[in-house]
């Protein structure tokens, strides 16, 4: 059976790693605050853009946080929103590790990941370090998906060409930026996703 890519990308947040969102709902409803108001602000694109091209540091977009949250909520809660958010507690899919472990048998695989400065940190603390061949995050070569060039570098870096990359995102709109490279792309909503993917 011929393999139809020779590299796995894979996206880190949505589906290897998870939040456990559970205080920042908390401290919201006790702020009077509807669901999903900090994670609004947080990713306001003024505000996520310059943390994920590593421009400035988690704590710099935490402070963003709290001055976006300030016209809401009372300073100190706006603080205990915004670090709860930023530093809240994640675990990682052991489903979809072992998955990815397996394809490493066969292929190299890269994370491609929009993430922050705090990136190498977490990993550590999830003990995968040295899980992946190559770690490629926007806040380090300083492009974020779905920018092409974070696809370039991805495959240069294990020096597959990108039509025989297989590319595996949570977000619809960074799986048709790699297919548009010619990637073999997935667009996960759960573990079978990669199963089927992984197959041959």
């Amino acid at each position: 059976m011929t393999v139809p890519f020779e590299a796995v990308l894979c996206d880190f947040d949505g589906v290897i790693r998870f939040y456990d969102t559970a205080e920042v709902t908390r401290l919201e409803r006790a702020a009077g605050l509807p669901e999903g108001t900090t994670a609004k602000v947080a990713f306001a694109h003024e505000r996520d853009l310059p943390a994920l091209l590593g421009k400035i540091t988690t704590e710099q977009w935490v402070q963003s946080i709290v001055a976006g949250l300030s016209d809401q909520v009372p300073e100190e809660q706006a603080r205990g929103l915004g670090e709860a958010f930023a530093h809240g507690d994640f675990w990682a899919d052991e489903g979809v590790l072992e998955l990815l472990r397996r394809a490493q048998a066969h292929v190299p695989v890269v994370l491609v990941t929009n993430a922050t400065l705090s990136l190498e940190d977490d990993l550590a603390r999830l003990g995968l370090t040295h899980f992946a061949d190559e770690v490629v995050s926007s806040a380090r070569v300083g492009v974020a998906k779905p920018d092409r060039r974070i696809y370039e570098i991805a495959a240069e870096r294990v020096g597959v060409p990108p039509q025989r990359c297989l590319f595996v995102d949570d977000r619809a709109e960074n799986v048709e930026a790699a297919v548009r490279l010619g990637m073999h792309g997935v667009l996960y909503s759960g573990i079978s996703d990669l199963e089927k993917a992984l197959a041959p």
